[in-house]
């Protein structure tokens, strides 16, 4: 799936926690298209209407060419009447019938990413409740893409191109460890529990497959395990799992156990040859 197509996602989602959040009855959404500096409104709820479907909003713009030339969160009483904005969209703003209206732009490593809208059918005005719940779906939708971002470049890191000599071999192993431990570190941080799957499935991918009957390990043993694998101390673990010492090595001793193991390396290596790490 591509990013355009993961934003999106995240963009229908945040749309309808918008709604619920806010109780506005009418959200609508989209991402800045690539190249040019404009949004390009592609998500659409509760509206009456395809009138802003695929609606171009050029940076600067209209209310929400306003929030992404800004960065941040502008509102409008009764949109077809305010002086606070240009007035190129009036048209399928009227045609769907709505009035006030907030917009909020997402911002990921300092880019405009995309606009949520939200609005209602009458011109009054929106609390600062109704904004700050509004910000808070925004912020929701940028941890996201971040996580996937990162979770991209990681996986990216985890496929090194062939290297030449067992020196080479080595240390691009090494890398895919690494990429695995941090992989297996954002997981907990993803709310949404199918985003999460996809990537501790993704994770899966970058281990030898599993013989049938082997040892297995709870998601924290193999989250700690991955760490020691790619040569961390147990404070590292912690602070790198927002974990207590004391409790990663708890973990790290169920591990051993299951795994039949008197060391650390022990571990490690008898958790790789059952697949359960790269």
């Amino acid at each position: 799936m591509s990013a355009q197509a993961v934003a999106a996602v995240e963009i229908r989602g945040a749309l309808v926690r918008l709604r619920r959040t806010t109780g506005l009855p009418v959200a609508f959404g989209g991402l800045v298209e690539y190249g040019r500096p404009q949004i390009r409104i592609s998500e659409l709820s509760g509206t009456a209407t395809a009138a802003l479907s695929s609606l171009a909003v050029t940076s600067g713009n209209g209310l929400g060419g306003k929030a992404v030339a800004l960065a941040r969160p502008c509102a409008v009483t009764d949109y077809s009447s305010s002086r606070q904005i240009s007035h190129e969209y009036d048209v399928p703003v009227a045609a769907e019938g709505i009035r006030s209206v907030l917009a909020v732009p997402f911002v990921v490593r300092r880019r405009v990413r995309g606009v949520l809208y939200g609005a209602l059918r009458s011109a009054q005005p929106l609390g600062d409740r109704t904004l700050g719940e509004a910000v808070a779906v925004a912020r929701d939708v940028e941890q996201a893409l971040v996580v996937r971002d990162e979770a991209r470049v990681l996986l990216a890191a985890a496929r090194p191109e062939p290297a030449d000599g067992p020196e080479g071999q080595g240390a691009a192993w090494e890398q895919v460890r690494e990429a695995h431990a941090a992989l297996r570190a954002l997981a907990p941080r993803i709310a949404d529990p199918g985003l999460r799957a996809e990537l501790l499935a993704a994770c899966g991918l970058l281990a030898v497959p599993r013989p049938a009957g082997g040892a297995s390990l709870a998601p924290r043993e193999l989250d700690v395990l991955s760490w020691v694998a790619a040569g961390a101390t147990n404070a590292a673990v912690a602070e790198r799992l927002g974990l207590r010492p004391e409790t990663v090595k708890g973990y790290l001793r169920s591990a051993m156990r299951k795994l039949g193991a008197h060391t650390r390396g022990e571990a490690v290596t008898a958790a790789r040859r059952a697949g359960l790490l790269p």
